[in-house]
């Protein structure tokens, strides 16, 4: 599997021959000014909740990809609101798709949609794919719901927000890798702006100190997992 690193919380994986994209802000985010919205090709759109750090390019992107939206209900129905249509609503718990299976999984935070409209529960989600399994945390913080996680499959890696304020920050984040029984993590969510600021180095040595691996890829860098 392949992950490319769009800055923030967004990211695409690419799997089984199919391109997931997940919360996808850009364009508000000057850390990605050198992202190009228009080249990035999608089949999937994975929505983790409709604060505008994870849905302000959603539906240009999606118009330019005709790709299928996956999201909690209410954030489904906000985007079909937007004449946008080829969208799935579900809530916490499995779905079959096409290349295998999501299952959206609980997140201990906020969520309303840019007209202030109720954006039902946040989320993550566990990826499973003919190339393997992945979770992403979503936007939480570390909670007990974790530890199930190891239920639905091994893990080959898993991502994390790790800059504190909103979310888990880095030691919270290792907490969640042992919940999660996973090894290896890409870390998300920091260096947006300077409440969420991170000494990278040092939260790289944090999980080492622990046997775990963080990765903190450079935004528009792919890297293998």
């Amino acid at each position: 599997m392949k992950l490319t690193y769009y800055g923030h919380s967004c990211f695409m994986v690419e799997a089984a021959g199919i391109k997931l994209l997940f919360d996808p802000f850009i364009s508000g985010n000057d850390n990605a000014k050198d992202i190009d919205i228009q080249s990035i090709k999608a089949d999937y759109i994975l929505i983790s909740h409709g604060h505008g750090d994870h849905i302000a390019d959603l539906v240009n992107i999606a118009n330019n990809t005709g790709a299928q939206v996956i999201g909690m209900l209410e954030v489904a129905n906000w985007i079909s609101k937007q004449g946008y249509d080829n969208v799935v609503g579900m809530n916490l718990g499995p779905l079959k798709t096409d290349f295998g299976s999501v299952r959206m999984t609980p997140a201990a935070h906020s969520s309303s949609m840019p007209d202030g409209s109720y954006g039902g529960n946040p989320a993550g989600f566990v990826v499973t794919t003919a190339d393997g399994t992945f979770h992403y945390t979503g936007d939480t913080c570390l909670i007990m719901d974790m530890q199930l996680i190891p239920r639905y499959g091994k893990m080959d890696f898993a991502i994390m927000p790790v800059g504190g304020h909103f979310t888990m920050n880095v030691e919270d984040a290792v907490i969640a890798a042992e919940f999660v029984q996973c090894n290896k993590v890409v870390g998300v969510h920091y260096d947006t702006w300077s409440p969420i600021a991170i000494d990278k180095e040092k939260a790289k040595k944090i999980f080492a100190d622990a046997g775990r691996q963080l990765l903190l890829p450079a935004i528009g860098e792919t890297i293998s997992l």
